[in-house]
């Protein structure tokens, strides 16, 4: 942008920014970018379908789950992200005795989520639903929800080989459900509600212990700190929580019981709420 000096020659005006000389990594520096964030989708709904859980137990568990999303269309906006199940653990068993990466795993573990994916999608198409690879979240979602009546996405992120390597091991820390938490936290997402086969979360393991504490709602921090043996959420999901700037809380229902997802959607007290 020019304006003009004293003597009518343009002049050059300078944005001015308190990034410009400074360095990125400086901590004192990134703790000054500290500002609102705004939602850009923040009536979204995300709707993580297990692939062990859910999708590998069959119609009988996929489509009754599919149906309670058609008939909450008129009255939320959804995009459901969906997770690899029993074909990506037989993936990283080979992967594994050959040696690969974490990252040549997470390659491959993407492929076996994007086809779950793709199934879902075919089921929902009738009703409006839209396939949406990685690259095109961003730029589509917005356009394909004013356009269509929902998406579906490949639950695992697109970190390919660049995933991070793990602390032990070597299997990929981002699966299917800190995918589609991911989401819900960029473009702030009303609900992030991960459909499981278990009520939520508990204490210790129910089908040893039938009387063990289950927890309805628990701040993620405390979540954290409790170090429980199990937990049917990923832990890189809960240290994201634990950053939200827009996504604040995540539910866990089981998506085997009729009526769960509805009751989520509407806000209702139903599974485990974990919160920041």
């Amino acid at each position: 942008m020019n304006s003009r000096s004293v003597d009518g020659r343009p002049e050059a005006q300078h944005v001015v920014s308190r990034l410009m000389r400074e360095s990125l990594v400086d901590k004192q520096v990134i703790a000054g970018t500290e500002a609102p964030v705004r939602a850009i989708l923040p009536r979204l709904n995300v709707i993580h379908i297990g692939g062990m859980s859910i999708m590998d137990r069959g119609s009988s568990a996929l489509m009754p789950l599919l149906d309670e999303i058609i008939v909450n269309q008129d009255r939320h906006t959804q995009v459901v992200g969906v997770g690899p199940g029993v074909r990506g653990r037989h993936i990283f068993a080979v992967g594994l005795d050959l040696g690969l990466p974490t990252g040549a795993l997470a390659t491959l573990a993407a492929k076996s989520s994007a086809q779950n994916a793709y199934i879902v999608a075919c089921l929902l198409a009738d009703s409006g639903f839209v396939y949406l690879e990685a690259p095109f979240i961003v730029q589509l979602l917005p356009a394909m929800l004013a356009a269509a009546r929902g998406a579906v996405f490949n639950g695992i992120p697109p970190y390919d080989l660049w995933e991070h390597p793990p602390a032990i091991g070597k299997i990929p820390p981002h699966g299917s459900d800190t995918g589609s938490y991911l989401v819900g936290e960029v473009f702030g997402a009303r609900s992030v509600i991960l459909v499981k086969d278990v009520d939520g979360i508990y204490a210790a393991d129910p089908k040893t212990n039938p009387d063990v504490e289950f927890i309805t709602e628990i701040s993620v921090a405390e979540l954290i700190a409790r170090e429980l043996p199990t937990l049917p959420i990923e832990p890189v999901a809960l240290e994201l929580l634990a950053r939200a700037k827009l996504a604040r809380s995540i539910r866990i229902i089981n998506g085997l019981v009729p009526g769960n997802l509805t009751r989520a959607l509407d806000g209702e007290a139903v599974g485990t709420l974990i919160y920041r």
